[in-house]
């Protein structure tokens, strides 16, 4: 092996390294179109409330055991679409297009969409 193929061999593997933690930092939001709906990256269906503010979650204590909020990193950056929602208590949640994320604890699988008007005031997000 050459000096100038090791150099390259390195770079390249620390380039690797670097794209790698960046994705594990969720700097990406950790959401996808699935069918027309979005689901979060274990394909489980998102939902938004009606309840909810532009960029602010009103679902806190009893209501987020049901509609567990669709959690960020601390240091999750905002991506087109896509934003960042502080709750009451500080922690971070993704949002889209300023409606904030959540799963629903009646859905057990992906694919399942039994959140859809519970209430009427949750809805399947959709992009």
């Amino acid at each position: 092996m050459t000096f100038k193929s090791i150099a390259l061999a390195t770079a390249t593997a620390i380039a690797v390294s670097a794209c790698s933690a960046y994705a594990g930092g969720h700097a990406l939001a950790p959401v996808s179109e699935a069918d027309g709906i979005l689901v979060d990256g274990d394909g489980m269906t998102l939902y938004t409330f009606d309840k909810d503010d532009a960029g602010v979650s009103n679902c806190n204590g009893g209501c987020a055991a049901q509609w567990p909020p669709l959690m960020a990193a601390d240091d999750a950056d905002e991506k087109g679409d896509y934003t960042v929602v502080t709750r009451d208590d500080g922690s971070k949640m993704w949002a889209y297009k300023d409606e904030p994320l959540y799963l629903w604890v009646g859905d057990k699988r992906p694919g399942q969409t039994t959140g859809d008007g519970v209430g009427g005031v949750w809805h399947i997000a959709k992009p």
